[in-house]
Order: C-alpha cells, then sequence, then structure tokens
C-alpha cells in the first residue's frame, strides 16, 4: 500500500488550475498551425492568428486565456493500492481549486444551487469522477470546461435502426446548432453507446483528450476524420464568421450498450482547450 498526503494532491491540482487557464497546451497550438495550413479565407486566417495573439499573451502575462475561466473537472484514475492520508480526496482537490482560482486570479463561476444561484465564491465544488485501477499511482486530468461551449452540447437516445447513418447525422446536426455560440473553432466530443450517463460520460472524457489524438481503434479513427470533414463543411468558421475552420479535431469514444439502445452523447468543446494532467 503506497500513500500519498491530501496536501499533495492540494498542490498539484492548485497548479493545474493556473497553468491550463493562463498557458494553453502544446496540442491546442500545433491544432491552430494545422488549421492555417488548410484554410483559404482571409478572415478566417486573420481571427486564428488573433487567438494565437492571444494565446502568447496570456502565456506571458499570466493571464487567463480566457475570461470564462470554466467548470473545474476533474477525471481521476486511483490506483487500487493508493490511501490517501490527511483528508479525502474529493476535498482535496477542492482545496486545490480554491486555492487555484484565488491564487491565480480567475473567475468563480459556480453556483450553489442551479434555482437559487448564488455563487459560491471560490469555483468549488468541482465535477469530480474517479475510476478504481490497478497499480499504486493516482492520475489526475483537469479541464477548464466553459460555459458557452457546454450548453451547446446534447444527448440522444437514437434507435438502433437509426446506425451509424444516424449518429453522424445527429453528430452534423449538433455542431451545426453550436454555430457560433460556442466560439468555434470547436472540438466535437462524441460518446457512442452504454447507457442515458455513460454516453454523455464518454463525451466528456473526450474533453480531456490532446487535441486531434486519433482514436486507437481504426474505425474509430476513421470515422473522427469523416466528421471533423463533414462539420467544416458547414462553413461557420473561426468565431462564426465563415471559413473551413469550425473545428479542430473530433474525439469519438464509444462502449458497450443494450441490444434496444443506441446513445449518442456530444459534448462540444470551444477552442479554449484547457486541460492539465498529473500522475502522483
Amino acid at each position: 500500500m503506497r500513500e500519498i498526503q491530501a496536501k499533495l494532491i492540494t498542490g498539484a491540482v492548485r497548479q493545474m488550475c493556473i497553468d491550463a487557464n493562463t498557458d494553453i497546451g502544446d496540442d491546442i497550438l500545433g491544432a491552430f498551425d494545422r488549421a492555417k495550413s488548410t484554410e483559404e479565407s482571409p478572415l478566417a486566417l486573420n481571427i486564428i492568428g488573433q487567438i494565437e495573439e492571444n494565446a502568447t499573451i496570456a502565456a506571458r502575462d499570466k493571464m487567463p486565456y480566457c475570461q470564462d475561466t470554466g467548470f473545474s473537472c476533474f477525471m481521476v484514475d486511483i490506483g487500487q493500492d493508493v490511501h490517501v492520508t490527511g483528508g479525502g480526496i474529493e476535498d482535496a482537490i477542492n482545496e486545490g481549486v480554491r486555492q487555484g482560482y484565488n491564487d491565480g486570479y480567475l473567475r468563480k463561476s459556480i453556483l450553489n444551487d442551479p434555482i437559487e444561484r448564488k455563487n459560491t465564491g471560490d469555483n468549488t465544488p468541482a465535477h469530480i469522477h474517479v475510476d478504481i485501477v490497478p497499480g499504486d499511482r493516482l492520475h489526475i486530468k483537469f479541464s477548464a470546461k466553459g460555459g458557452g461551449s457546454e450548453n451547446m452540447s446534447q444527448l440522444a437516445m437514437l434507435k438502433p435502426s437509426d446506425g451509424l447513418d444516424g449518429v453522424k447525422k445527429f453528430v452534423v446536426k449538433v455542431a451545426s446548432e453550436a454555430g457560433p455560440n460556442a466560439c468555434p473553432p470547436i472540438i466535437v466530443c462524441v460518446g457512442i453507446g452504454g447507457t442515458f450517463d455513460g454516453a454523455a460520460l464518454m463525451a466528456k472524457r473526450g474533453v480531456f483528450r490532446e487535441a486531434g489524438k486519433p482514436n486507437p481503434d481504426p474505425f474509430y479513427a476513421k470515422l473522427e476524420q469523416e466528421l471533423l470533414a463533414r462539420v467544416n463543411d458547414l462553413g461557420f468558421g473561426p468565431q462564426g464568421l465563415g471559413g473551413r475552420t469550425s473545428a479542430l479535431a473530433v474525439h469519438v469514444e464509444a462502449a458497450a450498450c443494450h441490444i434496444a439502445s443506441l446513445p449518442v452523447a456530444v459534448n462540444i468543446q470551444c477552442h479554449a482547450h484547457r486541460h492539465r494532467e498529473v500522475t502522483l
């Protein structure tokens, strides 16, 4: 049994919150470069250039890349041979969020209740999903998920007879309806199969993936590229002002499902693809 102190988790989470919100990752910068190589619209190219300039300024001056510093979302893999000491893991993560959003001067966007709508003042509670895995390590993934793109996400319980064509139509429909409202160029994260809640969780997992990293299954990797082409054919472009670059990537996850079901969830991610991960 390996012990990990809760304060170590808190410190790691604090730093991830600050770093992700101020210094956009190399994966998204690479995606911008790839987009420029295929973009034909002068206006779209100019907008991508402005986005890159914003990223440079944010990293240099340690300022938020986007004013919406997001819902703090975590995917945690905890080894079955890990024992967290000095506090609970969720409390440790929330304390890290509290410190990071305070020390980093990041906007606090979380409400205590969806109806009462009083701001908690420290961006907690975080959304935390924990999986128990083999081993004695703790792997924490963080995403600062913006509200605008989250609002454009949808889930459908398709009929099995809708098949692959139905899945494709639904994904493109969601991207089309999101249009300029999700701060494009977007990343389209798709969960296929599982259950009602499982499909949504798979789609959310796509938000933590390196931008444009293909699914290891060749079938789904090919589907990602086809969907990316179809979304870009919509032509709403960067910031909704036209161009080839409506989306930077499509991330598809799939899982077993019931014979009577075909759940499909689409979690839209904006171009502020802010994520970090750490292994303790």
